[in-house]
């Protein structure tokens, strides 16, 4: 899984309908927390989800008394808006158009993300979620600004 946290002052998700079929999307927002962008491989499942909901949900960046960033998301009581995000997965090597052939199948990729939101909630947190495989247009306020990317690929070898 390829996550990129974004600390925020505030955050929202709208889609944009496809077509008038489409089904209504409420927007969602959040005041402070994180922005999470989330992508998932074939290869992510409950292992790499509750390693990546622990870490995000104790990532200590909000500042204490003294300024410092030494605080967490759990600390400050703040809420998770969660983006699903294929294109983490991006292949640039060659040419100038990306391949995701990396990113996970859509169905897969879903439920991983779902467990991965689920697993967050689990600590208390509050989660909003984008619509999964639509066109959202989301908008934030990066507070610092903050922004950490995780890759289990890398982080849990």
């Amino acid at each position: 899984m390829r996550i990129v946290v974004q600390k925020v002052s505030q955050a929202s998700v709208s889609v944009v309908p496809e077509s008038e079929e489409d089904e209504p999307f409420k927007p969602q927002s959040i005041g402070r927390g994180y922005m999470l962008l989330v992508g998932v491989a074939d290869a992510d499942g409950p292992e790499q989800v509750a390693w990546l909901a622990r870490k995000i949900a104790h990532l200590r960046v909000f500042e204490d008394e003294s300024g410092r960033m030494n605080r967490s998301l759990l600390d400050v009581g703040g809420e998770v808006l969660s983006i699903s995000q294929f294109t983490l997965f991006a292949d640039v090597r060659r040419g100038n158009r990306p391949g995701f052939t990396g990113a996970g199948r859509p169905d897969h990729a879903e439920r991983v993300w779902h467990d991965f939101n689920a697993e967050l909630t689990s600590y208390g947190i509050v989660v909003r979620e984008g619509r999964f495989g639509a066109h959202m247009q989301v908008s934030l306020v990066n507070d610092g600004p903050v922004t950490i990317s995780y890759d289990t690929d890398v982080l849990m070898k």
